[in-house]
């Protein structure tokens, strides 16, 4: 009943709070001479949030609105993307170095740690800085990425997702940014209002930046479980909480299976019928209320 409670208070706020997104403050972090943008609002405990492919801050508009009454919300702009720097070069994209990015807005914002938040590469930024900096990440939560060691497993072993995985391997051709424009890549938003922001933002971005994550860190068919994680990952220390919308084509649920064998701390697992790959925007409110209630059960 407590937990019931909580949750539809949780939803109330976030009704309450609707429409408050675009009441940010823009700051900027230094991340060894590359420049990365990010979006704050609301005071308290520090939460990251990290986005993923084909994506930027505004991704979080909905879980900002609902947390920023008792947390400092920042949603970063990843390397390469609308208003953060877009160095050149594959190297330049390796995943210690988004881990770097991520550790350089928290410093900026004066803290000694955050709740981490990432999605899709941003849940991939999110569980390697859970694994190679902990100290710096107090709680983690992870929508639609399951830990690395579950999709290297199943790219390696399950037809399905290395099928549905090809588009990541024509991501890593020579040349594939040139495929790409702005209103395609943001096909994939439904709100008209949102979609035309979108268009300005990756206008904005650096196509071939964006590929660059699959060329520098996606495993490539012939390199086993190479690339989403260091060799022998540490288990994550801190508690989980995860979201997978069920209708994602690109990560298929079954990479799910066994990660609580990778983490030393309880896992929370929400899985939501009906989303898809976006299951921050598809679910928004669900989303938003579930991290909310999580969130303040440990930090309220």
């Amino acid at each position: 009943m407590k937990q019931l409670l909580a949750l539809s208070f949780s939803l109330a706020a976030v009704s309450a709070l609707a429409g408050m997104a675009d009441e940010v403050e823009h700051r900027y972090a230094d991340s060894d001479g590359v420049r990365i943008h990010y979006a704050v609002a609301g005071e308290g405990p520090l939460v990251v949030m990290v986005h993923g492919f084909p994506d930027y801050w505004y991704s979080w508009r909905h879980q900002m609105n609902a947390l920023q009454d008792r947390f400092t919300v920042a949603a970063i702009d990843q390397r390469g993307y609308n208003l953060s720097g877009q160095p050149q070069g594959v190297d330049n994209y390796a995943m210690p170095l988004l881990v770097a990015d991520v550790a350089a807005v928290i410093a900026a914002e004066g803290a000694q740690k955050a709740i981490v938040v990432g999605h899709d590469w941003g849940g991939a930024v999110a569980w390697n800085i859970a694994m190679a900096r902990p100290e710096l990440v107090d709680l983690l939560v992870i929508l639609n990425l399951p830990h690395p060691n579950g999709l290297a497993r199943e790219l390696m072993n399950n037809p399905a997702q290395q099928a549905n995985s090809q588009y990541a391997r024509d991501f890593q051709q020579p040349g594939a940014h040139k495929a790409l424009t702005a209103a395609g890549l943001a096909g994939w938003v439904s709100d008209e209002e949102a979609r035309a922001r979108y268009v300005k933002a990756f206008e904005r971005s650096d196509f071939e930046g964006m590929l660059n994550y699959y060329k520098a860190n996606y495993p490539r068919a012939d390199a086993g479980d190479a690339g989403l994680t260091p060799a022998s990952p540490p288990k994550v220390q801190m508690p989980v909480l995860m979201f997978h919308g069920l209708e994602d084509t690109a990560l298929l649920p079954a990479a799910l299976n066994g990660t609580w064998n990778w983490l030393e701390r309880d896992l929370t697992l929400v899985t939501v019928p009906g989303a898809g790959h976006f299951v921050q925007q598809d679910a928004a409110e669900l989303v938003s209320a579930t991290l909310r209630s999580w969130l303040l059960q440990r930090r309220g």
